[in-house]
């Protein structure tokens, strides 16, 4: 079963790395016989989903286990509303074969590339008013251990456990299998329309309070937004046309956008009139789908990004101040800023841990150094107590993360039980939980 291997990169290939051996099981017997020959061998052990992470969370030079064979829907069970899927599993299948049955996640992040384990691990999250992370989706998982061990956690087994392992960062083994609350597929009624920043800055808490789902991009260099609502709807459906979709969410939103941001790289002084005219290209519009079809989007202009969860209540001033650092700093920002929310939940290392939350997120183009602006929006975040988003980009370490997050040193502890020989360790395991 384990082979050498070549270079593995992520989807920005901004993270590379070359494992001794990879490894693709398929059943938890043979990931047991995989993940013990690598400790007997003094190998370290991590699994990877598709890479859509942008820090090193997966990256090994030891063992790395890809999934591709672990994946498929063990039990659908609408009594008990929920969905037991295999670890390996992309989140489009897993939607696809939901809306089949009838059922469907009630909230989900806007791609649905990455295997079920990979964004639940790192905290993949949408926008909602009352529904919150993939993460806090999760009724119950099942976790090998580095000593062999097949735990299945939950509410009721191993409860502890599962407050920690529901965002594990692959620290404390590998997930095989989740199981995820479900609900009767329903429809949401999206309504997209440009807004000003002035007017969304203005009218947030409103716009939060009246939507079930919010969130908004703002252009750099512009005074312009898009916003999305997202609200349950009783129909009858109403897809967006299949040319209209065509154009703007692949010749426009894509197609369109690559060429300039590509341009911008070439040359930078043409990025505020490109974001301009960005910022004014998509025109309204409004349609009623399944939720994976109003959730989700194709992105395929690669980008590099960081996040930082807020408290909700200082999204407004860290927005102006960031559109005021951008304006007095000679940045060129070709990417628009994404906004969005969540409701407080009990993961112990979700970023939403405990409070309100809103999530404020800069990208940049992929092979664009980004070492200025993030590094200027994340001092702007961390001032506002800010915690990031655990599979993107930010250079936060354990001594800050330890005061962000009440239930870090009981995560801690809980690794030193079931991982003291730190096989599951890499580099960015070493910085964000220390040592």
């Amino acid at each position: 079963m384990p082979k050498n291997s070549g270079a593995w990169r992520n989807w920005a290939e901004n993270v590379v790395v070359r494992p001794a051996q990879e490894v693709t099981p398929a059943s938890v017997e043979e990931l047991r016989e995989a993940v013990a020959a690598a400790a007997a061998d003094g190998l370290r052990v991590k699994a990877v989903g598709t890479g859509h992470s942008f820090t090193a969370a997966a990256a090994t030079d030891g063992v790395l286990v890809r999934p591709e064979l672990l994946t498929g829907i063990r039990e659908i069970d609408p009594a008990a509303g929920t969905v037991t899927v295999l670890a390996g599993t992309p989140l489009k299948r897993l939607n696809r074969a939901l809306a089949r049955e009838g059922l469907s996640l009630a909230n989900m992040g806007d791609i649905e590339e990455q295997t079920v384990a990979g964004a639940v691990a790192t905290g993949t999250h949408g926008t909602g008013r009352e529904t919150a992370s993939l993460a806090a989706q999760v009724r119950a998982l099942e976790l090998l251990t580095a000593d062999g061990e097949l735990l299945r956690c939950s509410p009721e087994e191993n409860p502890e456990l599962f407050a920690a392992a529901r965002l594990g960062l692959g620290a404390l083994g590998i997930v095989t299998a989740l199981t995820f609350a479900v609900e009767p597929l329903f429809l949401l009624t999206a309504r997209e329309e440009p807004m000003s920043l002035e007017r969304v800055t203005a009218e947030f808490d409103q716009l939060h309070a009246e939507n079930e789902h919010f969130e908004f991009y703002w252009f750099p260099h512009t005074g312009n937004c898009n916003t999305k609502r997202n609200n349950r709807s009783a129909g009858p459906a109403a897809p967006v046309g299949r040319v209209r979709g065509l154009l703007e969410d692949e010749v426009l939103s894509n197609g369109a956008f690559q060429l300039v941001n590509s341009l911008g790289r070439a040359v930078p002084a043409t990025i505020p009139p490109l974001a301009r005219f960005s910022s004014t290209v998509l025109s309204a519009r409004t349609y009623t789908d399944i939720p994976h079809k109003v959730f989700t989007s194709p992105r395929r202009v690669r980008f590099i990004e960081m996040e930082y969860a807020l408290p909700r209540a200082a999204l407004v001033e860290v927005v102006r101040e960031l559109r005021a650092l951008i304006e007095r700093s000679g940045l060129r920002v070709s990417f628009p800023v994404e906004v969005r929310t969540a409701p407080a939940d009990e993961v112990w290392l979700s970023t939403a841990a405990g409070r309100e939350t809103a999530y404020l997120a800069v990208h940049l183009y992929r092979g664009t150094a980004h070492q200025a602006y993030f590094g200027a929006a994340e001092r702007l975040f961390t001032a506002h107590g800010g915690r990031p988003h655990w599979g993107k980009i930010h250079t936060r370490s354990a001594e800050y993360l330890a005061a962000a997050y009440p239930h870090f040193g009981d995560f801690r502890a809980l690794r030193d039980r079931l991982d003291p020989g730190r096989l599951f360790q890499n580099d960015y395991l070493r910085r964000v939980l220390g040592d």
